[in-house]
């Protein structure tokens, strides 16, 4: 992309006019409510129990209002929310393309100015330090293996596995993934909301046909040097072919059916997936993460459900895609909840247990080196 010579607005209103579009896109037919506090203190004990017994992991989170994506220096809000929910591990992105994004007319995301040669990359950057600064002060490990994973959970302490909403700060440089992954990513998303040189977005225009030949070429190096790949936000041919490239399971990581009864009327149709779209990514092995733009708790699980009937359960995870505000979590301080509802809803507790966290660990223990 060719430099802008616009300037950046001023910091404070460039961030309010994303967190009002954000409220806007993410907002479902009913308006949100937080988590329902019905379950007894037994199932809750109960949810509790099978939390511990369990790895647990969001495969997509921003961590919250005071997270990767806030303007808020590294705190320990995340340590301990994760604590309170007994949740193990998440997997936090950051968005190197959010300098640059704003609503368009419809109030889905778009690019909104031409980035600068290297600002996408220097962003990143940024962000991984931010996140270096949470690891080392705030009390979350950080995760590069499976059996850090693992130890993470048996030792309940918080963890982060890290992650990218999008590789557009490569610039067509494919060793830039390779300075990542020294820097500690482990999940790597190809598109978002920026047009970039790997592929097509689903809600931009359609210019590569899918998948483009340095696009496969960034698929292989994410599998040669031990990432998950996620291909959230691509198009359905980009998916496609990308199952043709990848070597290791693919993962979805936030969306919900096409037409989710569960969901309802919301702006976000063109990020959800149809079945054939989401069928593409069980035939790897992989899953699909169900975000929490639905109205209750209950809703929730029924979208779950819904995603389960299409893929099965062993390729179903929870990806909440937490932001700075809205959705049914901001925080993980009520992670149990989810627990009981899943259990209430009809999951027997082995299925809650792959879909809150096993069927991720699968992909990760396929895809990350040891060591």
């Amino acid at each position: 992309m060719t430099c802008c010579a616009h300037a950046l607005p001023r910091r404070g209103s460039f961030w309010q006019v994303l967190s009002g579009a954000a409220r806007a896109l993410f907002s479902t037919s009913a308006s949100s409510e937080p988590v329902a506090a019905s379950a007894t203190d037994e199932a809750l004990a109960a949810a509790r129990g099978l939390l511990d017994q369990h790895v647990s992991v969001d495969v997509h989170s921003h961590a919250g209002p005071t997270g990767i994506m806030s303007r808020n220096p590294p705190g320990d809000d995340l340590a301990l929310g994760m604590r309170a929910g007994r949740i193990a591990v998440v997997c936090l992105a950051d968005v190197p393309d959010w300098p640059v994004i704003g609503p368009g007319a419809n109030k889905v995301l778009q690019v909104v100015r031409e980035p600068q040669v290297g600002q996408l990359h220097q962003y990143h950057l940024d962000r991984l330090a931010w996140t270096d600064g949470l690891v080392a002060r705030h009390g979350i490990r950080r995760v590069l293996t499976a059996a850090d994973l693992r130890a993470a959970h048996a030792d309940g302490a918080p963890a982060v596995i890290m992650d990218v909403e999008g590789l557009d700060f490569l610039e067509g440089k494919i060793e830039r993934l390779e300075e990542s992954y020294r820097r500690g990513l482990r999940t790597m998303q190809l598109v978002h909301y920026t047009p970039n040189d790997i592929g097509d977005f689903q809600t931009g225009a359609v210019v590569h046909g899918g998948l483009t030949p340095f696009g496969a070429d960034v698929i292989r190096a994410c599998n040669a040097l031990g990432v998950v790949v996620d291909v959230a936000h691509g198009t359905e041919d980009l998916v496609r072919q990308a199952v043709r490239v990848a070597a290791k399971p693919l993962l979805l990581s936030h969306t919900a059916l096409r037409g989710s009864k569960a969901q309802g009327r919301t702006a976000l149709t063109e990020r959800q997936i149809t079945p054939d779209h989401a069928r593409l990514i069980a035939e790897t092995g992989g899953a699909i993460g169900v975000w929490h733009f639905f109205e209750s708790l209950a809703r929730y699980v029924d979208g779950l459900r819904e995603m389960v009937d299409v893929v099965g359960v062993d390729h179903v995870s929870i990806g909440t895609d937490t932001a700075t505000r809205g959705g049914l979590f901001p925080q993980y301080d009520d992670w149990a909840r989810l627990v009981d509802a899943m259990l209430r809803g009809g999951f027997t507790p082995a299925e809650t247990a792959k879909i809150f966290g096993g069927n991720y660990v699968r992909i990760f223990e396929a895809s990350v080196r040891e060591g």
